[in-house]
C-alpha cells in the first residue's frame, strides 16, 4: 500500500527528479493537513529575494493564492480534494513504471476501469482542484525562474500523450422513457385509425363492402298504351331484349365465327360485330336493343361464349305514321321526346321496380342470400280524342293536295263543335314513328300547334263579330264598296277589281271583299276590334299542353302601324295556328259559346279502368244572336255566288270561309310566298264538325277557295259519314252581288 500523499515516479510527478518517491519540491498529502515540504532539490516555497510574480488571466478569482502555485495537466483526471488514491483507479500507477510502460498501464486500466465520483462528490475542473492543492501546501515541481532574469522562457516539460476517449454510457433511464414515449405515440396512431374505421367510418366501409357484393338492377316498367277514341292501339310496348357480350372471355379463335353468327341474327353489319369483340379489356358490350324475344331464344340455343339477355321493352306505332306528330315517340331511355309521348310521360311511364341480390366475382348469383325486390308500376294507358279512321282521311287529304299544288306543307284539323274535341289532327308530311331517327328534326313539329301564320280572310269572321255585336253594323247594313281603299300611306285592294257598288253587309262576307270589311272595322274602332281578337283566344295558347304549342302574334291596338289598323280587319299583321282558327269557328259554330280544345279524352286508373277527362272550360265569346247570323253570312260564302263553292257537299248545308294570306318566311325575314286556307262546319243549321285546312306555300295556286276547299270537302265527307251525320234541312238562299238583288 502506497503511502498516504505520495505519488509514484512518473513524467510530471512533482519535478525534474526520478527514482525518488517524490519529486523535488513535492509536497505529501495526508488526510488530516497540507502537505510538508519536498526533499533537498525540489523547489520549496520561493525566496525573500525572488519578486512576486503577476497574477496571469487564469488566475482570477484567486484571493491570496502565490504566484507560483502549481497548475494541474490537462491531461490529469480530477480528483475530489482529499481523496486517497485507489488501487482500481486508472491513473494511479504502480511504483517503478516510467515511460512506454506507464502509458501503456494507464490504457490498460482506462479501459477496465471507469472512474465514477463518489455519491456527493462535486466534480470539479482542472483550474479549480489547482487552487485547492496550492492551498493544502507549497507548491510542487522546481522553481519557476523569471523569464525576465533569463531573457526567454524556458521549454515547457514534455506533455505525455493524451489518454484515450472514454466512452461514457448513457443514462438507461433516459432511453426507457424516449422509447416508452415513441411506443405510445405510434400506439396512439393505431389506436385513433381503429376508432375511425370501426366506430366513425363503419357505416362507410360496410356500404362499400355491400356495393361490392351486392348488385343493384332496375326492373323497367311497362309503358303505358296511346289509343284513339274508341281503344284502337297508336303506340304500345311489347316485350324486348337486350343483347350483350363479355369479350374479354371469347377466344380469338373463335372470334370471327361468334361476329358472324350475331350479325346475321341481330342483322349487324359484321364489321361492327367484330369491332365489339375486339375490346378484350371489355367486360360488356351491348350489342343490340329491342331485339324480338324469339330471336334472343335462337342466340341463347346456340350456346355463344358469354352471350347475355336482359328482359326489357320496345315502343312500337302500329300505325307508322299516322298522326305521328301528335303522338310522339320515346328516346332509347323510355323517356317521352315529343308529342303525347311527352305532353302525358309521367302517367305513361309508369314507376320502375329494383331488384337487388349478392353476387360472386365472375357475377354468379350466390345462393342462400339476402334479395330485395321492389315490384314496378306499370304506366296508365292515354286515349285520345282522336278517331282513328278520320285521322286516316285527314291526313290521305292533305298529303294528296300538297303534292298536287307542289306545297310546302299542309295542315287539317277537325273538331267536335260541342265538346272541342280534336277529333283528326293531320300534317303533310307526317313523320313515321318506327323511323323517327332518320327523319330530319323539322319533321317532329306538330304543324297544326306549333307553326304560326297571318289567317288572311278567315280572320274577318272575327270583324263581323265585333262589328254587329257592338251593334255598328246589321247583316243588311249596305256600304258603298270600292275595289281599293287608302289606309294611311298605302292603297289596300280587294283581291279582283270590280266597279264600286253598294253592298250589304252580309254580300261583303260572302263575297270576302277587303274594303268592305275595312268600311265596317272603322265603325268600332281599333280598341273594339283588339278586344274581340282577344275573346277568340288570338294571342294565348289554346291550352291543348302539346309541345311547342305557340300563342301566335297579336300586337297592342296602341302599338299599330297606320296601314296595320286596315290589315289586321281581313287577317293581316296578326299571326295565328292553326288551332287557334279552328277554335274561332267552333265558337261560331257552338252559339257564340268557346270551349278549351281537347286531346286527351281520359285515362285509365291503378285498376285498369277507364276515367274520363274534365271536359273543357266554356267562355261566352258573342250572343248566341250575333252567332247565328255570322254562321248565316259563312254559309252564303259556300253557295254558288260564294267564294268557297268547291267546299260545298251535295245533301249537306256547310258554312264556311276562305282565306288567302301572303306568308312570312321567317328564316328570310320578309313575305314569300301564300297561305292558302278554307275553314267551316257542318251542318250549318245544326252543326257537329269543324275541318280547317291550311296549304302553305303553294306553288300551283294561290287561292283559299281553290287550294284548300276541296281538302275541306274530302274530309267532311268522309267524317260525316263516318260518324253517321243526317242530311238537315234546305240549303240557305245564294248571296246576292248588289243590295236589293
Amino acid at each position: 500500500m502506497r503511502e498516504s500523499g505520495g505519488r509514484g515516479q512518473g513524467p510530471g510527478r512533482g519535478g525534474a527528479g526520478a527514482g525518488s518517491q517524490g519529486g523535488p519540491g513535492a509536497v505529501r498529502r495526508t488526510p488530516a493537513g497540507p502537505g510538508r515540504p519536498g526533499r533537498q532539490g525540489g523547489a520549496g516555497r520561493p525566496s525573500p529575494d525572488e519578486p512576486p510574480r503577476r497574477n496571469r488571466p487564469d488566475d482570477t478569482g484567486r484571493r491570496g493564492a502565490p504566484d507560483d502555485a502549481p497548475r494541474p495537466r490537462k491531461d490529469e483526471p480530477d480528483r475530489p480534494e482529499g481523496r486517497q488514491a485507489r488501487p482500481d483507479d486508472p491513473f494511479d500507477l504502480p511504483r517503478g513504471l516510467t515511460g512506454a510502460a506507464a502509458q501503456e498501464s494507464r490504457r490498460v486500466r482506462s479501459e477496465e476501469t471507469v472512474p465514477q465520483p463518489r455519491a456527493g462528490a462535486q466534480r470539479r475542473g482542472p483550474r479549480q482542484d489547482s487552487r485547492q492543492d496550492s492551498r493544502q501546501g507549497p507548491p510542487q515541481g522546481p522553481p519557476r525562474s523569471d523569464p525576465r532574469r533569463q531573457g526567454r522562457r524556458p521549454p515547457p516539460p514534455p506533455r505525455p500523450p493524451r489518454p484515450p476517449l472514454v466512452l461514457r454510457l448513457g443514462n438507461p433511464r433516459r432511453r426507457i422513457n424516449i422509447g416508452l414515449i415513441g411506443m405510445t405515440f405510434i400506439l396512439s396512431i393505431f389506436a385513433g385509425r381503429l376508432i375511425q374505421l370501426q366506430g366513425l367510418d363503419s357505416k362507410v366501409y360496410e356500404a362499400r363492402a355491400a356495393q361490392q357484393r351486392v348488385v343493384s338492377e332496375t326492373i323497367k316498367a311497362k309503358r303505358g298504351s296511346i289509343t284513339d277514341v274508341n281503344g284502337h292501339e297508336l303506340a304500345v310496348t311489347v316485350e324486348a331484349r337486350e343483347i350483350a357480350i363479355d369479350p374479354s372471355k371469347v377466344l380469338p379463335g373463335k372470334r370471327a365465327h361468334v361476329a358472324a353468327v350475331l350479325a346475321k341474327e341481330l342483322n349487324k353489319p359484321p364489321a361492327e360485330i367484330a369491332a365489339k369483340l375486339a375490346k378484350t379489356t371489355s367486360r360488356y358490350e351491348l350489342l343490340a336493343r329491342d331485339v324480338d324475344p324469339l330471336v334472343a331464344d335462337r342466340l341463347l340455343e346456340q350456346e355463344l361464349p358469354t352471350v347475355t339477355t336482359k328482359k326489357t321493352y320496345r315502343r312500337t306505332y302500329p300505325a307508322g305514321d299516322l298522326a305521328g306528330t301528335l303522338i310522339g315517340f320515346v328516346g332509347d331511355d323510355g323517356t317521352g321526346l315529343e308529342g303525347v309521348e311527352q305532353m302525358r310521360n309521367s302517367v305513361l311511364a309508369g314507376r320502375d321496380g329494383k331488384q337487388s341480390m349478392e353476387q360472386g366475382r365472375d357475377g354468379q348469383r350466390i345462393p342462400m342470400t339476402r334479395s330485395q325486390r321492389q315490384a314496378p308500376i306499370e304506366g296508365r294507358d292515354v286515349r285520345l280524342t282522336i278517331d282513328r279512321d278520320i285521322q286516316w282521311a285527314a291526313q290521305k287529304a292533305i298529303t294528296e293536295q300538297v303534292a298536287a299544288s307542289g306545297a310546302l306543307s299542309g295542315t287539317v284539323i277537325v273538331m267536335d263543335v260541342k265538346t272541342a274535341q280534336i277529333v283528326a289532327m293531320a300534317n303533310a308530311p307526317e313523320l313515321d314513328l318506327n323511323n323517327w331517327q332518320k327523319a330530319p328534326d323539322r319533321s317532329f313539329v306538330n304543324r297544326a300547334v306549333a307553326e304560326v301564320f297571318e289567317p288572311g280572310s278567315t280572320n274577318k269572321v272575327i270583324t263581323a263579330a265585333a262589328a254587329i255585336e257592338a251593334g255598328a253594323v246589321t247583316p243588311e247594313t249596305t256600304f258603298k264598296v270600292a275595289d281599293h281603299i287608302r289606309c294611311a300611306d298605302q292603297t289596300l285592294k280587294d283581291s279582283h277589281p270590280h266597279k264600286t257598288e253598294v253592298m250589304t253587309f252580309k254580300q261583303i262576307v260572302e263575297t270576302s271583299s277587303n274594303v268592305g270589311t275595312i268600311q265596317a272595322a272603322r265603325r268600332i274602332g281599333d280598341q273594339g276590334l283588339y278586344t274581340m281578337l282577344k275573346n277568340f283566344g288570338f294571342g294565348a295558347r289554346p291550352g291543348l299542353g302539346l309541345p311547342g304549342e305557340e300563342a301566335g302574334l297579336l300586337p297592342d291596338h296602341t302599338t299599330w302601324s297606320g296601314t296595320q289598323r286596315c290589315t289586321v280587319a281581313y287577317g293581316q299583321g296578326v299571326s295565328v295556328t292553326a288551332l287557334q282558327t279552328a277554335s274561332v269557328y267552333q265558337t261560331i259554330a257552338n252559339g257564340g259559346v268557346r270551349v278549351q280544345p281537347q286531346i286527351v279524352a281520359g285515362m285509365t286508373d291503378e285498376n285498369g279502368r277507364f276515367v274520363a277527362g274534365k271536359p273543357g272550360r266554356q267562355t261566352r265569346v258573342v250572343s248566341e244572336n250575333t252567332a247565328d247570323e255570322i254562321a248565316a253570312m259563312l254559309e252564303g260564302a259556300v253557295s254558288a255566288e260564294g267564294t268557297g263553292t268547291l267546299a260545298a257537299i251535295p245533301g249537306y248545308r256547310v258554312a264556311g270561309k276562305t282565306g288567302t294570306a301572303n306568308r312570312y318566311d321567317q328564316q328570310l325575314g320578309r313575305y314569300n310566298g301564300y297561305t292558302a286556307s278554307f275553314v267551316g262546319f257542318a251542318p250549318a243549321d245544326k252543326p257537329e264538325l269543324v275541318v280547317l285546312a291550311v296549304v302553305q306555300k303553294p306553288a300551283k295556286d294561290i287561292y283559299g277557295g281553290h287550294i284548300a276547299a276541296p281538302v275541306f270537302k274530302d274530309v267532311m265527307t268522309f267524317a260525316i259519314k263516318s260518324r253517321k251525320i243526317p242530311p238537315t234541312g234546305p240549303s240557305a238562299s245564294p248571296a246576292r252581288i248588289g243590295a236589293g238583288h
